[in-house]
């Protein structure tokens, strides 16, 4: 990634994982059928979210994370013509640890 993003607040930025071409029984799946992965790696965190009093929470998820997202979670990205996706820590279901 040539161009440096930093995501504000409690946004992050995740690259997805890779797309399933075929099932567990072998079955080739046509790009048409395929859905997108709902997992992915953290390349970028905010600072983190400040409560009503203005203390800085950090978040619980860094860099190089692998994490469990929903389906429809995030805004999907394209930089430097790679596809990411920019999403809240509250849009994060598990960290696969």
């Amino acid at each position: 990634m040539s161009q440096k993003i930093r995501p504000l607040h409690d946004r992050l930025l995740v690259e997805r994982g890779e797309q399933e071409t075929k099932t567990a029984g072998g079955i080739i799946i046509p790009d048409t059928a395929q859905e997108k992965p709902m997992q992915g790696n953290v390349v970028a965190v905010g600072n983190g979210r400040r409560d009503d009093a203005g203390k800085l929470h950090q978040l619980d998820v860094k860099v190089g994370d692998k994490i469990l997202f929903a389906k429809w979670g995030g805004t999907e990205v394209k930089i430097d013509g790679k596809e990411y996706l920019i999403m809240k820590e509250s849009d994060i279901l598990a960290i696969v640890e």
